[in-house]
């Protein structure tokens, strides 16, 4: 079924009356894009921070009449005493939307023995560690700087993975707690207050055959901390530091921490929320994040 979109170029302060407006319409989606190319940062707890400059686009059916969808718009604009933002409407290709975004993901090597591979895919090297990926709905598919990070950081420091006892806070799809089990772990708690990272970790355990005795995966009110030998935490630079006492309390003196989602002007806020326990490696860094690793004292 071919699609129609309406992209509107507007400021922030219209950008939910225009959006809210667009759904009124009968749009089947509505999308907000940066307008300006303006880097939008870690956002404060409980918030939702757009840019400046805003698009709106609104995705309507092939056959729906844009003309007077555009001359709504400019009414309700009129009644109100608002300017009409800029919009064009633009006819979009009629594709497999769903094999479109399959497409764009391919297996990653990260590291010596390590691969990421999508599961509608073949593995690259089948004598390789290969991990079999289906996001679904959770964060982590090794494409992210900050996943990446910790995956060659396991795949790295896999003599220190082999029989290890590992944490993850913030699981997501539970593609670090499932490498870890891969590269030789002996157990993998997962944690995180996204019911769908759970239903995602688990369906990746059982896509890479994982023993179900292995793993475990919570919700943090349901979490029971014990002395692992390893924590990763891959969340972002805010939760880390207020998250800091828990996630040490979790590792055990000469254990491996990795954190990772940290932006490079962030790291710092980050290893002081730790220095009082953590010993720190030399940071680990790929485009604008930073992966911090360390040992407990």
């Amino acid at each position: 079924m071919p699609w129609i979109q309406i992209r509107f170029q507007t400021l922030l302060d219209q950008v939910e009356p225009l959006e809210d407006l667009l759904l009124e319409l009968g749009a089947s989606a509505v999308t907000l894009m940066d307008g300006a190319d303006q880097p939008v940062f870690e956002p404060i707890r409980g918030t939702t921070p757009l840019w400046d400059k805003t698009q709106v686009i609104g995705l309507f059916d092939g056959e729906t009449n844009i003309e007077e969808i555009f001359n709504q718009i400019a009414l309700t604009y009129q009644v109100n005493g608002l300017a009409l933002p800029e919009g064009k409407a633009e006819i979009l290709e009629d594709k497999d939307w769903e094999r479109e975004w399959m497409e764009h993901f391919h297996p990653i090597q990260c590291g010596d023995r390590l691969w990421i591979t999508p599961s509608w895919r073949e593995p690259p090297d089948e004598n390789a560690v290969n991990l079999m990926l289906d996001p679904g709905l959770a964060f982590g598919t090794g494409t992210h700087p900050t996943t990446f990070m910790c995956l060659k950081w396991l795949d790295k420091h896999d003599a220190l993975v082999k029989d290890a006892k590992v944490v993850d806070y913030g699981c997501g799809s539970g593609i670090l707690g499932i490498a870890s089990l891969l590269l030789g772990a002996t157990n993998f708690v997962g944690v995180d207050n996204d019911p769908q990272a759970i239903i995602a970790t688990k369906e990746n355990a059982l896509r890479n055959k994982i023993d179900e005795s292995t793993y475990t995966v919570h919700l943090p009110e349901d979490f029971t901390p014990f002395q692992a030998d390893i924590v990763l935490a891959n969340i972002l630079a805010g939760p880390l530091i207020s998250l800091n006492e828990g996630i040490t309390g979790t590792l055990k003196s000469g254990g491996k921490l990795v954190l990772s989602g940290i932006l490079n002007h962030q790291y710092q806020q980050v290893i002081d929320a730790y220095s009082h326990c953590i010993d720190f490696d030399p940071i680990k860094e790929q485009d604008e994040w930073v992966c911090l690793s360390g040992t407990k004292k």
